[in-house]
């Protein structure tokens, strides 16, 4: 649908009846098969497939088909992929270990198939979620943090095979006659060199297995031989899925402009590994994980060969991510730019398929909103799947195998000619997401808000505020979290502002911006903004209470590049963005702004009682409202 109207969509279950319908491609007998060619496998199938297969696409999607979909013929066999790179200082180049479960029918070349492929670093194994290896936050802002503890090591795998033979993405392709491979990421179980998060050898590694799937790159039987083993039985087409840090690989390969990936699937992706670690200038934790940092990551993934562990210890994680994360003042540097995939886009070709959730504040969404809107101007074809829930949540199947049935097989289904944008409505489920024809939503206009107050009990949020006010102060205290922040009748550690009780729906869809004039009596303070719907009820509902929030250094109100200390007292002006939702505020709550400084769930912990004081005259708050200006009057005035 096109001018912001909007149709719920319901992806109903593919039929996996074995027929044929629309569209039918690769038909071929199997009859003459030869014995099959030496693999490496755990599983090796019988000598002559149990019958003709061909792939079957049925209203855009490919169907799971009878001859595909016998689990004790299909083949798997693993194998280790030479990389141009040497990560581990051994003088050799680095091998990843690979995976592949593919079906009978590729024996020999006779039928050529495509793949879906994810890779990870954490196949292998993982560290301890224990916070007590994470940097200590408790610590005065701009001070030297006190060193963590070290993680105990993660255990390493004593014998080599397959990856994820049980992974559901062999249960769901291999019977539609797509190959599945898997990989693990440098420095992680079997893959040789050093974790480097985010660093290039991390989108060279699965540039070097895509290139080995198109015969570009050679993939051999054991670490250290050289018998090869070849893809004959590839198309050379490839797509790309994963989730978090799974999800981060596949735009970092495609950000190689590697020929073959013809489609990505990322599943709330780390898009920028700054904007997972800092925020405008802020030192801020992912959500769940206070303290956690780059270094803190690699431990948590380094279950690599224990012989170059040490190695890696030294030259990546002590001097090179140690030694320029920069917990001190939180800047954007040259460092953090080379890992940040959102300044490297110009070479992707690979259609996607972006998905995140609203409220997740371990990858934030800002992360894939700034991705979709880059490619969308670069012309790469580009849809969103959104929902309301927290970290992960794939689109629904139907979608994805839309999407790769559209540029695996060259089919046109029409995925990436329509709407553009798939969202899950509050209390809809994630299998039911309404249709729109972009994100933002094409008639969202952004409407400029004053603050009125007095925020120590709850302001208001107007249009026009006609006489100068005097500024209102705030007391850091980290000691109480936001929610107790947001619900408490009076305080002096927050600043509320609020628009009247709603008497109609009002729907926000975009990225809020908040303008602030500030000054504090120290040379630094954290700064937070939340948007919230009043009352705060605590509701285990996620969206109840909280809409999106933000936060932001005031040392660094002119740029993020360079931080400069405050001098108290002094009047600063800074403007930055809170993350972008999409969500329709009900009638009867009130959407308020909240000002306050230290983030108990994010930030740093200084000692309470630093003290902000905020212009309310030099203060505003732009936000995005379908329809503009009139729907939020109407919103706030329906029923007067």
């Amino acid at each position: 649908m096109r001018s912001g109207r909007l149709r719920p969509i319901v992806f109903a279950p593919v039929n996996l009846a074995p027929r044929m319908l629309r569209t039918t491609i690769v038909v071929f007998s199997l009859a003459a098969l030869a014995a099959a060619p030496r693999v490496l496998a755990q599983d090796t199938p019988k000598e002559t497939p149990s019958a003709v297969a061909t792939h079957v696409i049925e209203d855009g999607q490919l169907q799971a088909v009878e001859a595909f979909s016998d689990k004790s013929e299909w083949i798997r066999e693993w194998l280790f992929v030479e990389t141009p790179f040497d990560t581990d200082g051994d003088g050799k180049k680095d091998r990843m270990h690979v995976d592949v479960t593919r079906p009978a029918q590729t024996k020999d070349g006779a039928l050529k198939v495509p793949v879906v492929y994810e890779t990870s670093p954490y196949f292998s194994g993982t560290g301890p979620m224990d916070l007590s290896y994470y940097w200590d936050a408790k610590h005065e802002l701009g001070a030297t943090p006190p060193k963590r503890q070290k993680m105990a090591p993660i255990g390493f795998g004593k014998r080599i095979g397959m990856i994820a033979s049980n992974d559901p993405l062999v249960a769901r392709w291999l019977p539609r006659g797509v190959a599945v491979v898997h990989s693990c990421s440098p420095g992680t179980g079997f893959s040789q060199g050093c974790p480097t998060i985010g660093g290039d050898n991390e989108a060279q590694a699965p540039k070097a297995v895509i290139d080995w799937l198109n015969g570009r790159t050679k993939g051999y039987t054991t670490l250290d031989s050289n018998d090869e083993v070849k893809a004959e039985w590839c198309t050379g087409k490839v797509a790309m899925i994963g989730t978090s840090y799974n999800g981060t690989l596949p735009l970092a390969a495609a950000t190689t402009g590697v020929d073959g990936l013809v489609a990505i699937c990322p599943v709330a992706p780390a898009t920028s590994w700054y904007m997972y670690y800092r925020s405008n200038g802020l030192v801020r934790h992912p959500g769940g994980y206070l303290g956690e940092d780059v270094d803190v990551l690699f431990d948590f993934i380094a279950s690599g060969d224990p012989k170059r562990r040490d190695w890696c210890i030294e030259n990546v994680r002590d001097n090179e991510l140690q030694k320029n994360h920069d917990r001190i003042t939180g800047d954007y540097s040259d460092w953090w730019q080379a890992r940040d995939y959102t300044k490297k886009l110009d070479k992707v070709k690979a259609a996607v398929l972006m998905a995140h959730g609203w409220n997740d504040w371990n990858v934030m969404p800002e992360q894939s909103v700034t991705v979709y809107a880059s490619l969308k101007k670069r012309g790469v074809p580009t849809i969103a799947y959104f929902h309301q829930n927290a970290h992960g949540g794939d689109p629904p199947f139907a979608l994805v195998n839309r999407w790769f049935t559209r540029f695996l097989f060259d089919i046109k289904n029409d995925v990436e000619t329509g709407d553009k944008a798939w969202i899950v409505r509050e209390g809809d489920r994630a299998s039911k997401p309404t249709a729109y024809a972009d994100y933002p939503h094409p008639e969202a206009a952004p409407v400029t808000l004053r603050l009125k107050g007095p925020g120590s009990s709850c302001g208001t949020l107007l249009l026009n505020v006609d006489k100068r006010q005097q500024p209102e102060t705030l007391i850091d205290d980290v000691g109480k979290t936001g929610g107790e922040l947001a619900k408490q009748e009076t305080s002096d550690n927050r600043l509320l502002f609020a628009l009247p009780k709603l008497a109609a729906p009002l729907h926000i869809s975009g990225t809020p911006r908040l303008r602030v004039k500030l000054s504090c009596n120290k040379e630094a303070a954290n700064f937070s903004a939340w948007l919230v719907s009043l009352p705060w009820t605590d509701s285990r509902k996620i969206t109840d209470d909280l809409v999106t929030r933000g936060w932001a250094d005031p040392q660094n109100h002119s740029t993020i590049m360079k931080s400069q200390k405050l001098v108290p007292g002094e009047w600063y002006e800074m403007t930055f963005d809170l993350n972008p939702d999409d969500q329709v505020i009900q009638p009867g709550e009130q959407l308020a702004l909240m000002l306050f400084s230290s983030d108990r769930e994010f930030t740093l912990w200084p000692e309470p009682g630093t003290k902000v004081t905020v212009d309310l005259d030099g203060t505003s708050l732009e936000l995005p409202v379908v329809g503009g200006k009139d729907a939020l009057q109407k919103a706030v005035e329906a029923g007067k």
